[in-house]
């Protein structure tokens, strides 16, 4: 499944329960998911951070849709053409 269609399937099945729930709130599971997110990552649990990155990936990915965005372009231009890591606080 590419991209957009993965998109357009989640705002089949969530976008208008998203749109009664609210920015507001979808920033806050986007929130909690990162947290567990991190929380595996700490651990190293392989198992929990594949669940996790699923979490946090479909919230934003509601996010999105919520607000009609196909985030697509904009990611390969910024980070495979294009190449933000000279910014990064790396040593």
């Amino acid at each position: 499944m590419e991209f957009g269609e993965l998109l357009e399937k989640i705002a089949e099945k969530y976008l208008e329960r998203d749109k009664k729930s609210g920015r507001l709130f979808l920033l806050s599971v986007l929130v909690e998911e990162v947290g567990e997110l991190s929380e595996a990552l700490r651990k190293g649990e392989v198992e929990a951070i594949e669940e996790e990155l699923t979490d946090v990936a479909f919230m934003v990915f509601c996010i999105a849709n919520l607000f009609g965005i196909n985030f697509e372009n904009r990611l390969v231009e910024k980070y495979l053409v294009g190449d933000p890591s000279y910014r990064w606080d790396l040593p």
